[in-house]
């Protein structure tokens, strides 16, 4: 099981990596193998303002669709659009070129207040 130690990590499995006031969202390798082979990915909310825990888009899998819920409030200043026509890419690199958003963040401050690669762990019982 992957779990980068430089990122920050969710509840509903989702990785954050923070550059200054701007995050990369995806979810994590966890997350896509829970889900299996993703066909497509859906973020209508590019330019949208949210509260941490709004559902920013979902992600549809063979199996299931799965809402995609944000860590932190913000602006989605963009949307990774590679994956409209190669959503599989959520699957190879989850945490490289299967990125999802990035989100101008509204309190850096509250980034300290997600989990860390060793709590994520712990959550997934790896």
């Amino acid at each position: 099981m992957n779990v980068p130690e430089e990122l920050k990590y969710t509840k509903d499995h989702e990785w954050v990596r923070a550059e200054g006031d701007t995050l990369t969202i995806g979810i994590t390798d966890f997350a896509q193998g829970e889900l299996g082979d993703i066909v497509y990915v859906e973020v209508d909310t590019l330019d949208e303002t949210l509260e941490a825990e709004e559902v920013f888009g979902t992600v549809e899998a063979v199996k299931t669709v799965s809402d995609l819920f944000l860590p932190l409030a913000g602006e989605i200043i963009e949307f990774n659009e590679a994956l409209e026509d190669e959503p599989e890419k959520v699957n190879e690199d989850p945490y490289g070129a299967g990125w999802m958003i990035k989100l101008k963040c509204t309190n850096t401050s509250d980034i300290d207040k997600l989990l860390s690669a060793e709590d994520y762990k712990t959550l997934i019982g790896a």
